[in-house]
């Protein structure tokens, strides 16, 4: 467990409230020696001179009639043991301080009992007579619950932290603001110009971001247009070299086919360039069943007879995504997996309690990919597909990847133990999940 926090914010807040307590125990460490110890061993000295008249030689302690007039004329009472618990020695607390004090001042050793009231009574037995109890009434020492410097230092103290935490707040919210729109930027969202606030640092790293951002988002807009002015452009002659290869002689009609195969392998190419770029941004989030969304999926491919998919899909919580992207990327992984992996294919759904994470995993049963390729499949234009004996524009894997990340969410590929290749992909559960927590 990790005790110390990781944000600035939280480690600031620690800061100044590690500093405030050191500065809290040093000032009461100081105020206790400074002015409450000597002030105990102003007490004490005074306690120390009046026991020492009380047996000044002439003094008979046992007379009761000297008792008294010791009593009337400086309030201090003299009792023997049994007296002395009588009259309350027994409610009395023992000090250790004082009583070390009272032994040094005495010269023998002493014992020194506190009774609170009022007003406050000693109780010290002298080393000059072990039997006797002198009683010390003090007027004007009162006790209370909690010191006033303890309070002070309380408020102080908690004053100071809440001052410390409103002003590295303060501090830290364009910091939030900043990071949360790199998140959105790195999904593909371009969110509004940040508000240029807080300290000179952070508005400058503030207004090189918002022209960061605007400049990645121009980059986008270019390449968008471009692939769709280039993918416009190729269609127009794949289209007349399609309607050249109807007037062919019957007897060629193999030539025909081979070329009209060749126009689909490059319209399909070119659809994918089209699907990489527009990132389906356009489509609406909604809140789905993942399940619900495999078995629409899967149903569009039992028009294929020769495919066969086994699903085992458990109880899963509501995600919110955008539901024809994602059917995409089931199809698209669907599709290779029947076209590199064999006819086989099992697709297995849960919900992980732990992460909050909904998953899917799709195995296909073919001879998996190599361990040292895996890693860069998800690259645009990675020859992945060679692994597997096929040519592609090796964006499909990139398609995919980039629906995930802008779903907040994460694609693995390993080969299985038993042979296939497995695609597991995590997506954040939807907020409205109380049942599955």
């Amino acid at each position: 467990m990790r005790l110390l926090p990781r944000s600035a914010f939280g480690q600031t807040v620690l800061l100044i409230g590690m500093l405030l307590l050191i500065n809290q125990v040093v000032s009461y460490i100081s105020v206790t020696y400074y002015f409450i110890h000597p002030s105990y061993q102003q007490i004490n000295s005074l306690l120390a001179k009046q026991v020492k008249l009380v047996f000044l030689e002439g003094h008979n302690l046992t007379d009761a009639e000297s008792r008294k007039q010791l009593y009337q004329a400086t309030g201090i009472r003299v009792y023997d043991q049994y007296q002395a618990q009588q009259h309350g020695l027994n409610n009395s607390i023992y000090y250790q301080f004082l009583s070390s004090e009272m032994t040094r001042q005495l010269g023998g050793n002493s014992e020194v009992r506190v009774a609170s009231g009022d007003p406050y009574v000693f109780w010290i037995r002298a080393p000059h007579s072990r039997n006797l109890w002198v009683m010390v009434p003090m007027i004007g020492v009162r006790n209370t619950d909690i010191s006033p410097l303890t309070i002070y230092l309380m408020v102080i103290g908690i004053l100071s932290v809440a001052g410390g935490w409103i002003f590295v707040r303060r501090l830290n919210r364009p910091l939030k603001a900043l990071q949360q729109a790199a998140f959105q930027v790195g999904k593909g969202n371009f969110p509004k110009p940040l508000k240029e606030e807080g300290s000179s640092e952070i508005r400058s790293v503030t207004r090189a971001f918002n022209q960061m951002s605007k400049g990645i988002k121009q980059l986008e807009d270019d390449r968008a247009l471009l692939t769709a002015g280039i993918s416009h452009d190729l269609r127009t002659p794949l289209t007349r070299i399609r309607l050249s290869t109807e007037m062919l002689p019957a007897d060629q009609e193999w030539i025909q086919q081979g070329i009209n195969s060749d126009i689909e392998d490059m319209n399909e190419i070119i659809d994918q360039f089209i699907n990489y770029v527009r990132q389906d941004q356009q489509e609406k989030v909604e809140t789905a069943n993942l399940n619900k969304v495999i078995e629409d999926v899967v149903k569009s491919r039992d028009r294929e007879d020769d495919h066969h998919i086994s699903l085992d899909l458990d109880e899963v919580p509501d995600v919110e995504i955008r539901k024809v992207a994602i059917k995409r990327v089931l199809d698209n992984l669907l599709e290779n997996a029947f076209r590199y992996g064999g006819n086989q294919v099992s697709i297995h759904s849960g919900f992980n309690k732990k992460t909050k994470m909904v998953f899917f995993e799709l195995r296909d049963h073919g001879p998996g990919i190599a361990e040292d390729q895996i890693e860069n499949l998800f690259q645009p234009f990675a020859q992945g597909d060679k692994a597997r004996g096929s040519l592609g524009s090796g964006l499909g894997l990139a398609i995919i990847k980039r629906i995930v990340d802008m779903h907040s969410g994460e694609i693995t590929l390993r080969n299985h133990p038993q042979g296939g290749l497995v695609a597991m992909v995590n997506l954040p559960a939807s907020r409205k999940k109380s049942n599955y927590q």
